[in-house]
């Protein structure tokens, strides 16, 4: 049994600790908003929190995760700052498919939690490595920096 700390919450696991997070989180666990993309943490798809920082959780084995909190898109509802990504998302119209924007999401949400003002140079490097088939590029930039808007009117 490994005892996985996800979305605020202990979780036992009958897991072997080589199995990959993604697995464990979404066939285990029973969460299902993180996404199987490419594999081999290339798309992005499958990107979740460890300890506030993005991973993808498709080449990180369950046993390095040990102690450390997990979070997922099933559970950004809850952090204030991924409430005003999510709003941004949906006042931006990002979405086209959708099947890599919770990876986006995530990502956009820790860059803001680390740098709440990010200049494009900054979102571009934050954002690279997640695929967007459809291009939605422009929209992700647009919503990532309403959000950091929003979120320094909040704070003043």
């Amino acid at each position: 049994m490994i005892t996985l700390k996800l979305n605020g919450q202990d979780h036992q696991l009958d897991v072997t600790e080589d199995m990959p997070l993604l697995w464990a989180i979404r066939d285990v666990a029973g969460y299902n908003g993180t996404k199987f993309g490419c594999g081999m943490g290339l798309c992005g798809a499958c990107t979740i929190h460890i300890d506030g920082l993005p991973a993808r959780s498709c080449i990180t084995p369950i046993g390095s995760v040990i102690g450390q909190n997990v979070s997922t898109i099933d559970n950004l509802h809850a952090d204030p700052v991924g409430q005003v990504v999510q709003q941004a998302w949906l006042d931006s119209a990002v979405a086209q498919c959708g099947f890599c924007q919770g990876g986006q999401i995530m990502s956009a949400t820790a860059l803001l939690k680390t740098n709440p003002n990010p200049s494009d140079e900054q979102i571009e490097e934050a954002m690279v490595g997640n695929i967007c088939r459809c291009g939605t590029y422009n929209r992700i930039k647009t919503a990532i920096r309403q959000a950091s808007t929003h979120l320094k009117e909040a704070k003043a």
